[in-house]
Protein backbone atom coordinates (compact mmCIF):
# COMPACT_ATOMS: atom_id res chain seq x y z
CA UNK A 1 0.00 0.00 0.00
CA UNK A 2 2.85 2.33 0.79
CA UNK A 3 4.60 1.98 -2.25
CA UNK A 4 1.52 2.55 -4.15
CA UNK A 5 0.69 6.02 -2.13
CA UNK A 6 4.66 6.89 -2.95
CA UNK A 7 4.42 5.99 -6.72
CA UNK A 8 1.17 7.71 -7.16
CA UNK A 9 2.44 10.82 -4.82
CA UNK A 10 4.90 10.59 -7.17
CA UNK A 11 3.44 10.81 -10.61
CA UNK A 12 1.06 13.72 -9.65
CA UNK A 13 3.50 15.50 -8.29
CA UNK A 14 5.60 15.21 -11.40
CA UNK A 15 2.77 16.00 -13.40
CA UNK A 16 1.70 19.16 -11.25
CA UNK A 17 5.60 20.38 -11.07
CA UNK A 18 5.18 20.11 -15.30
CA UNK A 19 2.07 21.75 -15.11
CA UNK A 20 3.55 24.78 -12.31
CA UNK A 21 6.86 25.06 -14.88
CA UNK A 22 4.46 25.60 -17.65
CA UNK A 23 2.17 28.35 -16.54
CA UNK A 24 5.42 30.42 -15.15
CA UNK A 25 6.86 29.70 -18.44
CA UNK A 26 3.90 30.46 -20.82
CA UNK A 27 2.23 34.09 -22.20
CA UNK A 28 -1.57 33.75 -21.49
CA UNK A 29 -1.91 34.74 -18.17
CA UNK A 30 -4.61 37.17 -19.57
CA UNK A 31 -6.14 37.03 -22.76
CA UNK A 32 -8.37 39.88 -24.83
CA UNK A 33 -12.52 38.64 -23.73
CA UNK A 34 -14.06 41.20 -25.84
CA UNK A 35 -12.65 41.57 -29.33
CA UNK A 36 -16.35 41.44 -31.31
CA UNK A 37 -14.17 41.24 -34.85
CA UNK A 38 -11.72 38.81 -33.98
CA UNK A 39 -9.07 40.20 -36.06
CA UNK A 40 -6.63 39.72 -33.51
CA UNK A 41 -5.47 37.53 -30.43
CA UNK A 42 -3.84 38.80 -27.63
CA UNK A 43 -1.85 37.39 -24.89
CA UNK A 44 -0.22 38.90 -21.99
CA UNK A 45 1.76 36.58 -19.49
CA UNK A 46 4.22 37.11 -16.89
CA UNK A 47 7.40 37.90 -19.40
CA UNK A 48 5.84 39.49 -22.78
CA UNK A 49 2.87 40.02 -24.35
CA UNK A 50 1.61 38.40 -27.65
CA UNK A 51 -0.36 39.09 -30.61
CA UNK A 52 -1.62 36.54 -33.07
CA UNK A 53 -3.17 37.62 -36.27
CA UNK A 54 -6.35 35.50 -36.72
CA UNK A 55 -6.54 35.85 -40.56
CA UNK A 56 -3.17 34.52 -41.34
CA UNK A 57 -2.20 33.30 -38.12
CA UNK A 58 1.39 35.77 -37.81
CA UNK A 59 2.23 35.91 -34.13
CA UNK A 60 4.69 38.66 -32.28
CA UNK A 61 5.78 39.36 -29.32
CA UNK A 62 6.64 42.06 -27.16
CA UNK A 63 9.39 42.01 -24.38
CA UNK A 64 8.59 43.80 -21.42
CA UNK A 65 11.34 46.40 -21.09
CA UNK A 66 13.75 44.38 -18.25
CA UNK A 67 13.34 42.04 -15.76
CA UNK A 68 14.21 44.98 -13.66
CA UNK A 69 11.93 47.70 -14.82
CA UNK A 70 9.39 49.18 -12.96
CA UNK A 71 5.81 46.52 -13.38
CA UNK A 72 2.52 46.52 -12.34
CA UNK A 73 2.83 44.81 -8.45
CA UNK A 74 0.74 41.65 -9.89
CA UNK A 75 3.03 40.94 -12.60
CA UNK A 76 6.18 41.20 -9.96
CA UNK A 77 4.25 39.22 -7.48
CA UNK A 78 3.24 37.02 -9.14
CA UNK A 79 6.50 35.95 -10.84
CA UNK A 80 8.25 35.47 -7.63
CA UNK A 81 5.80 33.41 -6.25
CA UNK A 82 5.59 31.07 -9.24
CA UNK A 83 9.53 31.03 -9.57
CA UNK A 84 9.70 30.18 -5.75
CA UNK A 85 6.47 27.56 -6.41
CA UNK A 86 8.74 26.16 -9.26
CA UNK A 87 12.07 25.91 -7.33
CA UNK A 88 10.17 24.22 -4.11
CA UNK A 89 8.40 21.96 -6.21
CA UNK A 90 11.77 20.87 -8.44
CA UNK A 91 13.32 20.54 -4.69
CA UNK A 92 10.16 18.36 -3.44
CA UNK A 93 10.70 15.86 -6.51
CA UNK A 94 14.30 15.32 -6.50
CA UNK A 95 13.71 14.40 -2.71
CA UNK A 96 10.87 12.18 -3.37
CA UNK A 97 12.45 10.06 -5.66
CA UNK A 98 15.48 9.37 -3.58
CA UNK A 99 12.48 8.41 -0.53
CA UNK A 100 10.88 6.17 -2.86
CA UNK A 101 10.95 2.46 -1.88
CA UNK A 102 11.52 1.11 -5.16
CA UNK A 103 14.82 3.33 -5.16
CA UNK A 104 17.82 1.59 -4.31
CA UNK A 105 19.31 4.78 -2.09
CA UNK A 106 19.07 4.28 1.02
CA UNK A 107 17.54 0.84 1.29
CA UNK A 108 18.49 0.16 4.67
CA UNK A 109 17.68 3.29 6.09
CA UNK A 110 13.68 3.09 5.98
CA UNK A 111 13.60 6.04 8.38
CA UNK A 112 15.77 7.77 6.21
CA UNK A 113 13.66 7.24 3.11
CA UNK A 114 10.58 7.90 5.07
CA UNK A 115 11.34 11.33 6.24
CA UNK A 116 12.95 12.29 2.41
CA UNK A 117 8.81 11.71 1.77
CA UNK A 118 7.62 13.83 4.38
CA UNK A 119 10.05 16.64 3.68
CA UNK A 120 8.52 16.26 -0.03
CA UNK A 121 5.37 16.30 1.21
CA UNK A 122 6.04 19.85 3.22
CA UNK A 123 7.90 21.00 0.33
CA UNK A 124 5.25 20.58 -2.09
CA UNK A 125 2.80 21.72 0.29
CA UNK A 126 4.81 25.08 0.64
CA UNK A 127 5.04 25.09 -3.17
CA UNK A 128 1.17 24.89 -3.18
CA UNK A 129 0.19 27.62 -1.55
CA UNK A 130 2.44 30.06 -3.04
CA UNK A 131 1.70 28.83 -6.52
CA UNK A 132 -1.65 29.22 -5.79
CA UNK A 133 -1.51 32.20 -3.61
CA UNK A 134 0.15 33.27 -7.14
CA UNK A 135 -2.13 32.33 -9.54
CA UNK A 136 -5.19 33.58 -7.56
CA UNK A 137 -4.00 36.75 -6.82
CA UNK A 138 -3.31 37.65 -10.86
CA UNK A 139 -6.84 36.31 -11.53
CA UNK A 140 -8.28 38.22 -8.91
CA UNK A 141 -6.05 41.70 -9.89
CA UNK A 142 -7.46 40.94 -13.66
CA UNK A 143 -11.13 40.72 -12.30
CA UNK A 144 -11.17 43.17 -10.21
CA UNK A 145 -9.52 45.61 -13.16
CA UNK A 146 -12.35 44.41 -15.44
CA UNK A 147 -14.83 45.19 -13.20
CA UNK A 148 -13.65 48.60 -12.73
CA UNK A 149 -13.83 49.58 -15.92
CA UNK A 150 -17.41 48.07 -16.70
CA UNK A 151 -18.30 49.85 -13.77
CA UNK A 152 -17.20 53.10 -14.97
CA UNK A 153 -18.63 52.59 -18.61
CA UNK A 154 -15.25 52.48 -20.15
CA UNK A 155 -14.61 50.91 -22.96
CA UNK A 156 -11.39 50.47 -24.85
CA UNK A 157 -12.10 48.20 -27.11
CA UNK A 158 -9.88 45.17 -25.40
CA UNK A 159 -10.78 43.47 -22.18
CA UNK A 160 -8.60 40.64 -20.57
CA UNK A 161 -10.24 37.89 -19.08
CA UNK A 162 -7.66 34.98 -17.20
CA UNK A 163 -6.00 32.62 -19.35
CA UNK A 164 -5.07 29.36 -20.02
CA UNK A 165 -1.71 30.13 -18.37
CA UNK A 166 -3.54 31.10 -15.02
CA UNK A 167 -5.72 27.98 -15.19
CA UNK A 168 -2.45 26.16 -15.79
CA UNK A 169 -0.77 27.98 -12.42
CA UNK A 170 -4.07 27.07 -10.45
CA UNK A 171 -4.39 23.20 -11.61
CA UNK A 172 -0.27 22.68 -11.10
CA UNK A 173 -0.66 24.16 -7.77
CA UNK A 174 -3.78 22.27 -6.21
CA UNK A 175 -2.45 18.83 -7.94
CA UNK A 176 1.01 20.08 -5.43
CA UNK A 177 -1.45 20.53 -2.25
CA UNK A 178 -3.20 16.93 -3.25
CA UNK A 179 0.38 15.55 -3.62
CA UNK A 180 1.67 16.72 -0.45
CA UNK A 181 -1.84 15.70 1.46
CA UNK A 182 -1.00 12.38 -0.13
CA UNK A 183 2.70 12.31 1.55
CA UNK A 184 2.28 14.12 4.54
CA UNK A 185 -1.17 12.65 6.06
CA UNK A 186 -1.42 9.37 4.43
CA UNK A 187 2.01 7.76 4.35
CA UNK A 188 2.68 5.52 7.56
Amino acid sequence: MSAALQVTAFGLALLSTLFLLLATCTDCWMVNADDSLEVSHRCRGLWRECVTNMQDGVRTCDQYDSILAEHPVKIVVTRTLMITADLLAGLALAALILGLDCITFLKEHPGAKLRMCYGAGAALGAGSVLGLVGSVWYAVDVYVERLTLVSHNIFLGVHYDFGWSCWLGMAGSSGCFVASVLLTCCLH
